[in-house]
């Protein structure tokens, strides 16, 4: 009888899974889902719908997710024994069913008043029935410990799954995702940071953005005859795609993945920028083309919204950088490798990234990674790693952390990053706002370094087995809508066509497809309702 496990990385903007042989330890399926299952496109709009609709609706739409990509794996779910999860200190306490009003509310006194007790996150070996998994009576779940409040198993998995602790030198290791967590390891000790990158590196607010799956253009580069675009296939692995005139749309020359782009990656988009900034076609957060737009393959454009979304996540992290390497005692130059994790950190052209601001300044040797979180996973399921061995590595990382929230470095630094990327700010006045804020100035990125890809996948085995990708999870808020007069104005005004408004025997309901949702971060629909009738925190959960 085959024996399954199910390795599972629940990342702010998506769900990935992988099917296990147990006995064979071959990789059977790879399922994925375009957007997180909750409203809204980051962790802090997770935390905001899990506070103010709650969190037994949070956790109700993560699970059904998950219950529903696990049924796109097409193994028998009854034989599943082991299920292993990674991800943020939110999305596993959701996942667990814990206490997360400490996550969401800074101060002890606060939470003292609330009564609220923060729970140890120490980790769980519990039942597929506790967690509200379908389907598979006799499987264990194995959830891994939180390093501390704000870092995760996610981050945990960065630095376990790459060599950065192995290094003798002083590196730093990013997940480029939308939290982007990030670790400065220098003489045996471990400065950790999380930057609010946001998600557009990972092709979330991004006008025609998606993850890395198939049919998405992850990579841009220019030549004389036009931009070359590269497109993931049906097992994620990068093909060239049509080399197009970037200024009208024509196509110059076909390629392999000719008709096959869907939409674009962050990576793309930072590819795009890239190639934009040298041929001088953009000048942030202006493209000086005749619609103001620069046109990839197959009807794909890149907008100034785009770049302006991208170039504040990259400020993100270039702060970020910087502010570690101070809190170390450190600068710009003292750190000459980096390594890269994540989808993100994979699929970029690392030079591009370096150029552009996304990887620590003064670097020379660049590392890539694929997703670290289900490595740990899979590490997990197939019995490599235990609970205890997870827990003995949480406590040897429960290192220095550096609130950038609080953190004034990043707060100056993050400033001349916003007027770089959004105010027109030149890039050769950066180090002269350094000084402003008696700051060091940053050295010109290294033009050629060296740069080693350890995967050519971000989901390991997927050249054996197409990645199969969840359109609809299947995840709703619905309820009456009373005195609702059909006007449609929330569906007009909704961005993602994520409400529809459906006339039924007993009066109008308003139903919200939650992985297309804004969540409050948006709240258009409700706000746009001239009878002020519809109430987005008294919908429910229900089935599609």
């Amino acid at each position: 009888m085959t024996r399954y496990g199910i390795a599972l990385d629940i990342g702010t903007s998506g769900l990935r899974c992988q099917a296990i042989d147990l006995d064979t330890m071959e990789t059977l399926a790879s399922s994925i889902t375009q957007r997180h299952p909750i409203p809204g496109m980051n962790v802090i709009d997770h935390v905001n719908f899990a506070i103010k609709t709650g969190v037994e609706s949070a956790t109700g739409l993560l699970i059904n997710a998950i219950n529903a990509l696990f049924k796109t794996l097409n193994i028998d779910l009854s034989k599943v024994e082991h299920v292993a999860v990674c991800g943020n200190p939110f999305q596993l306490s959701l996942f667990q069913g814990i206490e997360i009003r400490d996550l969401a509310y800074a101060g002890k006194n606060l939470l003292e008043t609330l009564g609220v007790t923060p729970p140890k996150r120490d980790g769980a070996v519990l039942s597929a029935a506790e967690v509200g998994l379908e389907g598979m009576p006799d499987a264990k779940v194995t959830i891994p410990p939180a390093v501390r409040h704000e870092i995760g198993a996610d981050a945990m998995a960065m630095l376990m799954m790459t060599d950065v602790l192995k290094e003798t030198e002083p590196c730093i290791v990013a997940d480029y995702g939308t939290n982007a967590e990030m670790a400065l390891v220098y003489d045996g000790k471990i400065i950790t940071g999380s930057a609010a990158a946001g998600p557009a590196l990972e092709g979330q607010e991004i006008e025609r953005g998606m993850l890395a799956a198939p049919g998405a253009i992850s990579d841009v580069k220019f030549t004389p005859e036009g931009w070359v675009c590269t497109v993931l296939d049906e097992t994620m692995m990068p093909r060239e795609g049509d080399t197009v005139e970037p200024i009208t749309g024509k196509t110059v020359k076909e390629g392999s993945m000719h008709g096959k782009a869907i939409g674009i990656t962050g990576t793309g988009v930072v590819a795009a920028l890239y190639c934009g900034l040298k041929t001088g076609l953009v000048v942030p957060p202006k493209i000086f083309t005749e619609n103001g737009k620069l046109h990839l393959q197959d009807g794909i454009d890149i907008t100034s919204s785009d770049i302006e979304e991208a170039g504040k996540a990259i400020g993100a992290l270039r702060a970020g950088f910087l502010t570690l390497l101070n809190e170390a005692g450190m600068w710009a130059g003292d750190v000459k490798k980096a390594y890269m994790s994540g989808a993100s950190g994979l699929y970029v052209d690392a030079k591009k990234a370096l150029a552009i601001g996304m990887v620590v300044p003064g670097v020379t040797d660049i590392v890539q990674f694929g997703n670290t979180s289900i490595g740990l996973a899979r590490k997990v399921v197939m019995g490599e790693m235990d609970l205890e061995e997870l827990r003995e590595m949480a406590k040897k990382l429960r290192a220095d952390h550096c609130m950038f929230a609080t953190s004034g470095m990043f707060k100056d630094i993050y400033s001349i990053e916003f007027s770089l990327w959004v105010q027109n700010m030149p890039m050769s006045e950066y180090n002269n706002m350094l000084d402003v804020y008696d700051i060091p100035p940053i050295p010109d990125p290294d033009e050629n370094p060296t740069v080693v890809r350890i995967t050519e996948r971000d989901l390991p085995d997927t050249e054996k087995i197409p990645v199969f990708v969840l359109e609809n999870p299947g995840t709703m808020l619905r309820g009456i809508v009373r005195d609702c007069i059909y006007c449609h104005k929330c569906e007009r005004v909704c961005p993602e066509g994520a409400i529809k408004i459906t006339k039924e025997d007993d009066g109008n309901y308003a139903n919200i497809r939650t992985d297309l949702c804004g969540g409050y971060a948006c709240n258009r629909c409700e706000r746009e309702c001239p009878e002020e009738v519809l109430v987005y925190n008294s919908l429910k959960i229900t089935d599609e």
